[in-house]
């Protein structure tokens, strides 16, 4: 396998090795090369290993050559008194001892205390001041206060101590230190998953000039196509190496997974108006409001996606849609047949968990045939003794599709979908567009899932310093505006 950097000193061969977890074998007799400088996507279904897989590599569990450096972004940053910047500026720690060392060194010249020594710490400080020259360190708060803002930081938040920010920042902050350290091998699980549309066309962009190894867990179908080199495929305890990206190998085709079906249920048309937000302005306080003026409007038709920076009210406009939280001005008029089906990660949180599926859903709807419950179950791909299984043996993914299950025993018309696609594999997310695509109600969807929004999207919406406008050249016109702001941002 040719290494885009030539550095054989660098690559990283494991040959021959079980992974198990618990008494599941994960991968048996499998290879693995990881050629330096190129960037591989490690693809598979949910449950097979991938996560483990990470992790045995960084905790040194398979045999890694001792010189190669590697990080997992796996915690988020504890938080403490450092601002961003200096928690992403103290992961370079040559630099950092290098500054150290000088301020301590200035600091004896200049009590006086040290005259006997006097020559030797000047000597000693033109080597300090070489060093940081040679490795440029003077732009070191440049590069780290880039990769904070393309994470979406701003300036005011990167000076802001590390405790004050919430789990989500914290761990952009982690995958921010990470992208500053330039490790050997770069381990990351999901990375979009903790990020918006914006943060997520920054962080492709900026990883295809990534100089070492990268070796990434990822279900957007997108960031496989524009990121890595390679593809390894993890299927049947092995582990399959592809050149090419996910879409196009240059080998072979990526053997398919089983083919996933769902279905939400039919529905029966309703004469508009279905739904109208007029004039909505809402604040959790009276004086700081979070939205605007708000007008939209939508039908069963309607195939809504909402795109927007994390804080600028998604969540907060699908609740007010839903009657969850009501408008401080404006009104908000539905159908009076109108069904809403809402589905979030909270909810997959909130499953019970000491049960089954087929339990789950009769203590919820009691009194219906247990064959209805299991045929809603297997709507959503949990069929045979999957739905018979206790709920928190599942996996996020299968637990996301008893939550699907769950929402639409009330056989809804409209569909409120708050980033779904977190805990799916591939297959999942794409039949979860194709299942959109023949719901004969209405969606409304907020995801960063950026293959998902093109399969399902005929309107976007922008949430935006406390607006919502339509975007008529849809995700086309979003992502040019995004990548245009991008490029001030690094002229900047």
């Amino acid at each position: 396998m040719e290494a885009k950097g030539v550095n054989r000193a660098q690559d990283i061969r494991i040959e021959n090795f079980d992974v198990s977890y618990g008494d599941k074998v994960l991968l048996q007799a499998a290879d693995i090369v990881l050629a330096f400088g190129r960037r591989y996507g490690l693809v598979g279904r949910n449950g097979l290993g991938k996560t483990t897989l990470l992790r045995m590599i960084s905790s040194g569990a398979l045999r890694i050559p001792s010189h190669i450096s590697v990080l997992h972004v796996e915690q988020e940053v504890v938080g403490d008194d450092k601002t961003a910047l200096d928690s992403v500026l103290e992961c370079d720690f040559a630099r950092q001892s290098l500054l150290d060392r000088e301020k301590e060194i200035n600091a004896k010249l200049n009590s006086g205390d040290s005259k006997s020594n006097e020559i030797n710490l000047t000597n000693e400080l033109s080597e300090i001041y070489a060093a940081l020259g040679a490795m440029e360190a003077d732009k070191a708060p440049a590069r780290a206060s880039i990769i904070l803002a393309g994470l979406g930081f701003t300036p005011e938040m990167q000076g802001r101590a590390t405790k004050t920010f919430s789990g989500g920042w914290r761990m952009r902050l982690a995958l921010a230190r990470a992208l500053f350290s330039k490790p050997d091998l770069l381990l990351l699980d999901e990375p979009t998953n903790m990020l918006d549309m914006k943060a997520i066309i920054w962080l492709e962009t900026y990883l295809q000039t990534w100089a070492t190894t990268l070796l990434v867990v990822s279900h957007d179908r997108h960031f496989l196509d524009t990121v890595p080199t390679d593809i390894l495929h993890l299927h049947s305890a092995t582990l399959d190496p592809y050149k090419g990206n996910y879409t196009r190998p240059e080998l072979k085709p990526v053997e398919k997974e089983v083919e996933v079906v769902l279905r939400f249920p039919e529905v029966e048309a309703l004469s508009p108006p279905i739904l109208q937000l007029k004039e909505v302005s809402f604040g959790y306080t009276p004086e700081k409001l979070v939205l605007k003026n708000v007008e939209l409007g939508a039908t069963l038709e309607s195939r809504i996606c909402i795109v927007g920076d994390n804080g600028a009210g998604k969540t907060t406009l699908l609740k007010l849609i839903l009657g969850i939280l009501t408008p401080t001005q404006g009104d908000r008029v539905v159908h009076r047949n109108l069904r809403f089906a809402y589905f979030s990660q909270h909810h997959v949180d909130q499953l019970q968990l000491n049960g089954s599926s087929v339990d789950l859903l009769q203590q919820e709807y009691p009194g219906r045939p247990v064959e209805e419950y299991r045929r809603q179950l297997g709507s959503f791909g949990v069929s045979g003794d999957l739905a018979l299984q206790v709920v928190a043996s599942l996996s996020g993914g299968q637990k996301s599709r008893v939550a699907f299950a769950k929402m639409c025993m009330s056989n809804p018309n409209f569909l409120i979908l708050d980033e779904p696609t977190n805990h799916l594999d591939i297959e999942t997310i794409e039949a979860l567009g194709h299942a959109i695509n023949k719901y004969t109600g209405g969606v409304i969807l907020v995801s960063h899932d950026e293959r998902l929004i093109r399969m399902v999207c005929k309107e976007l919406w922008v949430c935006s310093q406390g607006t919502v406008k339509s975007l008529e050249g849809g995700f086309e016109e979003y992502r040019a505006i995004v990548e245009r702001e991008l490029m001030e941002l690094n002229k900047n």
